[in-house]
């Protein structure tokens, strides 16, 4: 079972806070795929990861692209696995049947709709029966993450 990381946002929004987990993924050589629970927010997602930072460049790409399997970060709403990716990345509590698949899961959810926090608690409940390696992150106040539980 994939060691699950849950990330609390409550500072910063998704479209703030996953390009940069998404640059510590790719500076530590992984491959990711980042599943969205619709496809209006995957394609809001890959704008942001091409435009979040003119200084630096992250390299993904969204279902339907040509060469999935050459993406370093892969965003889609499908259950699917092209680039060969050992990180999931699930987004406001969004399921995928294949999680054992991959050695880590980084579970993001947004801490401001009580709906998806309490989908987060009720999955964290189902993980933590199943005996994965689980963590808790919440965002500090001058950004980044400290480790809660």
């Amino acid at each position: 079972m994939a060691e699950i990381r849950f990330y609390h946002l409550q500072r910063q929004t998704l479209e703030e806070a996953l390009p940069k987990l998404m640059e510590r993924v790719v500076e530590a050589g992984l491959r990711a795929v980042v599943k969205l629970p619709a496809k209006g927010m995957m394609e809001t997602m890959n704008k942001v990861l091409w435009d979040y930072d003119p200084a630096s460049f992250l390299p993904h790409d969204i279902d339907g692209c040509e060469s999935p399997e050459d993406q370093t970060v892969f965003l889609t709403i499908g259950d699917v696995n092209p680039n060969t990716a050992t990180v999931l990345v699930l987004v406001d509590a969004v399921k995928s049947p294949d999680i054992k698949a991959y050695d880590r899961c980084l579970y993001m959810f947004d801490g401001r709709d009580e709906g998806i926090v309490a989908a987060a608690r009720e999955d964290w409940k189902s993980f933590k029966e199943l005996g994965a390696e689980m963590s808790y992150w919440q965002q500090r106040e001058m950004g980044g993450w400290e480790k809660k539980a």
